[in-house]
């Protein structure tokens, strides 16, 4: 075991990580990244390969379980009906998210006040938007400006995605209900940006962009972050962070890439870990002063987790449309986002209009829907459906109830003996119905649009890719667990950064609202550098 003393401590190098090492690189402190998973080689995507359906379906699958991968933790999910998504490598989730990079809406920080459910966030948008837009000027994001659905930003884009036949086709159906529509914001540049080269249209996003076109951010912010002296460290497992006797955090013991353990001193700490990762760290990082568990004397840490259960509805046509062939997203719909009592529920939702299925993924959907037969139509069947498919996810706002948790599991145990986390999570009633509303609305989307028949699934199962609250932020230190900018109420040198901090989910993908919030807590810490260390 080996004691080095640093500066700042990071935990997690995925993108909430890596936007908080880039931020505080000015600062010109030592600041150590610590990241369980390796630093990936784009070139070995599966979306380099004629096989990434099979891939993507193995050892770069989203759930750990499946995959794993040296690097992941088993995590017990039987008592989810929405199974566990995440990525353990630098750029974390991103590296097999599919880039779509909206913000909040300023309602989404308020919802306890103007719809009296959950809590309303202590900050809020106007707080983020000079932060949204750092982001995404690091990131790159295509799209178009001037969506109705925002209130006016200064966000930079290069040009949008093309809707492609899919977009095409959808979009008419949605003038014809004279809903709402938009080009999506998404993080696929369309034009070289930052050394990094334009989308070629691979289509296989979702497995890793080896075109390096979708911001991920080990192709956004690590290169900068490295460049201005962060050390980052891969394969390194940190099983427990550490506590002096005064109760303040004192670093974190590891395990290198050889099992062996290992000692880092810090005089900040910075948990990065997902909203899973992060409170199986905490309630690991067990000690004389916290025995239920690191930053947990509001009780909280593990609770409150927040998915987005999604909604899948897809139409089959007629015409021969473009297929999968281009990034997932091109058009946004936020019709039906805001409150409306006359639905019978609270909150709203984002319809994410895909393109058409992959061929693999085609079949799969047929056979689990029982619109590909077996035997002679077989074929026919299959014919009738690849690349005429199109549709839409609704991305449902999941409220913040107690008794979702992530847990440690008793027995389950990864490689190196550390305990692994247990999901405990039910779909609330308000989200089956949002969800319910969801799949009827994009149903007359799509026969609007032409569909001749529609398939819908929800909650979709592998779902899991937002894992957010757990680890809430507030101004009240018996109701939340780190305050306004990230500091943990009990632990004064513990910041978190990612998801966990969520108060609420909002009916968005959660990505570019991780990494605002990373970069402004990154900059309340560098306003305060001369009490951080107190």
């Amino acid at each position: 075991m080996t004691d080095q003393t640093v500066d700042v401590l990071i935990i997690g190098a995925g993108a909430s990580g890596a936007a908080m090492a880039w931020s505080l690189a000015e600062t010109k402190m030592h600041i150590v990244c610590l990241e369980q998973g390796p630093l990936m080689n784009p070139l070995t995507y599966p979306s380099a390969s004629m096989d990434w359906e099979q891939q993507a379906a193995g050892e770069m699958n989203t759930n750990p379980n499946v995959r794993s991968q040296p690097s992941d933790y088993p995590i017990n999910e039987d008592e989810s009906p929405i199974k566990i998504a995440n990525f353990n490598a630098v750029g974390g989730g991103t590296v097999l998210y599919a880039g779509h990079f909206p913000r909040f809406h300023p309602s989404d920080f308020r919802v306890n006040s103007l719809d009296g459910v959950a809590d309303d966030w202590p900050i809020d948008y106007a707080a983020l938007a000079p932060f949204y837009a750092e982001n995404e000027r690091m990131t790159g994001v295509a799209g178009a400006p001037g969506d109705p659905a925002y209130p006016q930003d200064n966000a930079t884009r290069v040009p949008p995605l093309p809707l492609g036949q899919s977009g095409e086709v959808l979009a008419k159906g949605f003038n014809k209900l004279g809903w709402h529509w938009w080009p999506s914001d998404t993080a696929i540049i369309t034009e070289e940006y930052d050394g990094r080269a334009p989308c070629i249209n691979l289509g296989a996003c979702g497995t890793g962009c080896a075109q390096g076109a979708k911001g991920s951010s080990d192709v956004t912010y690590w290169p900068h972050a490295l460049r201005a002296g962060v050390e980052l460290r891969t394969r390194c497992r940190v099983r427990e962070i550490t506590v002096g006797d005064d109760g303040m955090a004192t670093g974190a013991i590891y395990y290198d890439g050889d099992g062996k353990e290992q000692r880092i001193n810090a005089h900040v700490v910075i948990m990065a870990c997902n909203g899973v990762g992060t409170p199986r760290l905490l309630l690991n990082s067990k000690s004389a002063q916290f025995p239920d568990g690191l930053a947990n004397s509001s009780g909280l840490v593990g609770k409150n987790l927040m998915f987005h259960p999604y909604a899948m509805i897809q139409g089959v046509f007629d015409e021969e449309l473009d297929g999968y062939m281009g990034p997932h997203k091109a058009i946004r719909s936020q019709e039906f986002y805001e409150t409306d009592a006359d639905r019978g529920f609270v909150r709203g939702y984002t319809l994410e209009i895909q393109r058409g299925m992959a061929p693999v993924r085609t079949a799969m959907t047929g056979l689990r829907h029982k619109r590909i037969r077996w035997g002679e139509d077989h074929h026919d069947d299959y014919r009738r459906m690849f690349k005429r498919m199109t549709g839409m996810v609704a991305v449902c706002e999941d409220l913040p109830e107690a008794h979702n948790q992530v847990t440690l599991d008793p027995v389950l145990k990864d490689s190196d003996g550390i305990p692994a986390p247990k999901i405990t999570y039910t779909v609330s009633d308000n989200s089956k119905r949002m969800m319910d509303h969801a799949v009827g609305k994009a149903t007359e989307i799509l026969k609007a649009a032409g569909a001749t028949d529609v398939i819908s699934e929800a909650p979709l199962m592998w779902g899991g890719w937002h894992l957010m609250g757990t680890a809430r932020m507030g101004k009240n230190s018996e109701t939340s667990v780190v305050n306004e900018w990230g500091r943990s109420h009990d632990v004064k040198n513990l910041f978190i950064v990612d998801g966990s901090i969520f108060t609420t989910s909002a009916g968005v993908n959660p990505t570019n609202t991780i990494q605002a919030l990373a970069l402004y807590v990154a900059d309340q810490m560098k306003s305060r550098l001369a009490t951080l260390f107190d």
